[in-house]
């Protein structure tokens, strides 16, 4: 969610793939603006910068599992024809979509055997990607920062946005967050990251406990300070 409220914050063309992160096309993050088959963001992208696309202002984005299903021939034409695009991995660490199903990044084949572990970082640099760093979703300033520093660059670059899916049973999270009910003011600034676990109730925010994981990105989003805790389990 911190990822794609930053490409739709910074109003880019986002080229998107198939997957769980698809649900990023919906409101209000609202930041996918063509999905097509598995792998065609990454290919995709460097058809559109050719045909005139604004490599400024665009970014492909794609998981982990999909990228090597079939990301990384796309990502090989990039770099072998020196295209200024900008690639988004978002490593969730599984196969999301399908049922939590291993992957060649994971280091487990689909037994649950200990197996080689593919290295995206390494992978991306071995086919020529130069510009090839690694950000939490949930920071959003660094989202932002990385973002647009790559996006100005003259050459193919990668961002891996790297959390594991808050749904896998062995992934720790924080406390819920709550409410201070005496700073909320209501103006929904919380909401426009579509968290399940945040609602409105007598104009005030509220958060189901049963569903918050404590990752922090509404609390970056309140300039009243009305949303706290954030602490480890």
């Amino acid at each position: 969610r911190g990822l794609f409220f930053t490409l739709n914050k910074l109003k880019l063309t986002v080229l998107g793939d198939i997957g769980c992160y698809t649900l990023g096309a919906v409101a209000p993050l609202a930041a996918i603006d063509s999905t097509l088959c598995m792998g065609a963001s990454v290919s995709g992208i460097h058809g559109f910068l050719k045909a005139g696309g604004d490599p400024k202002k665009t970014v492909a984005v794609i998981g982990d599992s999909t990228f090597m299903h079939s990301g990384m021939t796309g990502l090989v034409n990039i770099a072998y024809n020196e295209s200024p695009a900008t690639v988004i991995i978002l490593d969730n660490s599984i196969t999301g979509m399908t049922g939590h199903q291993q992957n060649p990044t994971t280091g487990y084949n689909l037994k649950g055997d200990p197996c080689t572990k593919i290295d995206l970082e390494t992978l991306c640099r071995s086919v020529g990607i130069r510009r090839v760093r690694v950000v939490d979703p949930y920071n959003l300033s660094q989202c932002e920062t990385a973002i647009k520093e790559e996006l100005e660059a003259d050459e193919a670059s990668v961002i891996i946005s790297r959390r594991p899916c808050a749904l896998l049973k062995y992934v720790k999270h924080k406390k819920p967050l709550t409410v201070d009910a005496s700073k909320c003011v209501g103006c929904k600034s919380c909401m426009r990251i579509g968290c399940p676990a945040i609602s409105i109730v007598d104009g005030k925010a509220a958060v189901d406990a049963t569903l918050c994981v404590g990752c922090g990105v509404c609390q970056q989003l309140c300039k009243f300070d009305a949303l706290q805790g954030h602490e480890e389990v």
